[in-house]
Parts: structure tokens; sequence; C-alpha cells
């Protein structure tokens, strides 16, 4: 379901007449609904970058929301993953700027001083050499509003469609029994997602076998 779809179908189930920025609106906000209720393999993301000898800070990405893992790589290839500590643990294990080494442990420490929309890491220790590193986090991708086509709507429409339905009937201040409906419909829908994101996409059948539905 592409996005012109997705607007249609929302006017046609509501038998309501929409502006595209509330068409919009509805669909941001289901999208941040869905992306925050379950963990899909398209939501995240690897970058690399570098530590530098003597900064313990490090810049994160601009579309950056939380990590999943933060890893030293070596000069032979090996990976060395960072454990994820309070920046106070920080600053008490690793009190001076001369406390140096390979890092170890890592926070979010903050907003970027050039730029307070952005997050900053923090690592300690210092970094006693330049260290390539890897980041695998989680983040938003691009609205369906302006991509025009998403994985969650060529996937999972039916979802996404009763997010939207969700938040329009809301919009409408439409009667409880209305609410209800698409509140238990999206339940429904957003149950089988997670099945897929945060199950079948977390096994396979040779380790886990296959689904099994216990006969009575």
């Amino acid at each position: 379901m592409n996005y012109v779809q997705l607007c249609a179908n929302i006017e046609d189930y509501t038998e309501n007449t929409f502006t595209a920025d509330e068409l919009a609106t509805f669909t941001k906000m289901a999208e941040q609904r869905i992306y925050n209720t379950v963990q899909l393999p398209n939501l995240r993301k690897n970058v690399t970058g570098s530590l530098t000898s003597g900064n313990k800070y490090l810049a994160c990405p601009s579309d950056f929301l939380a990590t999943y893992s933060l890893a030293l790589i070596r000069a032979d290839g090996s990976y060395e993953y960072l454990l994820n500590k309070d920046v106070n643990f920080i600053r008490q294990a690793y009190p001076t700027p001369t406390d140096t080494g390979t890092p170890e442990h890592y926070a979010i420490f903050g907003p970027d001083s050039a730029n307070d929309n952005e997050l900053t890491f923090i690592v300690g220790p210092t970094p006693d050499a330049n260290y390539s590193m890897e980041l695998h986090y989680f983040y938003y991708p691009e609205s369906l509003v302006t991509a025009g086509t998403s994985w969650l709507g060529d996937n999972f429409d039916s979802c996404l469609l009763n997010a939207c339905l969700l938040e329009a009937i809301t919009f409408m201040k439409g009667e409880q029994d209305m609410v209800a409906l698409y509140n238990e419909r999206y339940v429904q829908s957003i149950a089988l997602l997670k099945n897929l994101g945060d199950g079948k996409d977390r096994q396979d059948a040779y380790r886990s076998g296959q689904v099994r539905i216990k006969v009575s």
C-alpha cells in the first residue's frame, strides 16, 4: 500500500475528507506508534566512525534514536564490543583525561556542543590511539508521507492502516464504540506484526523448531 492508497483508504473507511496535513499527521503518528512497539529489522542501521587519540567523545548519527551496540574494530579486523554504562560510572572510573587506554565502556553523554539536537557518546578510558568504531542503532526510516512507499506499507499494510484509522477516529472525536472498534483492530494487527518482528525474525526452525499449536 503506497501513500496515495493509504490516504484513500483512510477517507473511505471513515467516510470523511481530511486535509493533506491531517492525513500526513495520522500517518506519521501511526508510524511512530508502530516503530516503538515492534523492533523490526528495517529499523536497524550500521555506521562506522572514528575515535581519535585523547578525545573521549564520539558524535551520534543525525538520525540516531537508541543504541543496539557499539564496537571497537581492531587493526586485525576483530570486534570488541563496549559495555554500556551511565555517564557517572565513566566519570568515576576514569576521572581524568589522562586515564588513557583501549575504550571499554560507553554512555550517551548528551547534546553535541555545536548542535543541541544531536547527541554524543562518551567512552572510557580516554582513547590512547585512533580507533575505528561501528555503531548498530535504532532509527526511524523515511516516512511513507515523503517516500511514497515503505517496508511497512508493502509488507504489513493492515497494521499501518489500522493505526492510521485509530488516529483519524480520535481526531474526529468519534463515538466511544467506534474508537474501541478501531483500537481493537489495531491491537489485533500489531500482535501479528510482533509475531514477525519480535518472534519469527529472531529465530529459525533449525535452532528453535517450527511454530506449533498445541493439539488438545
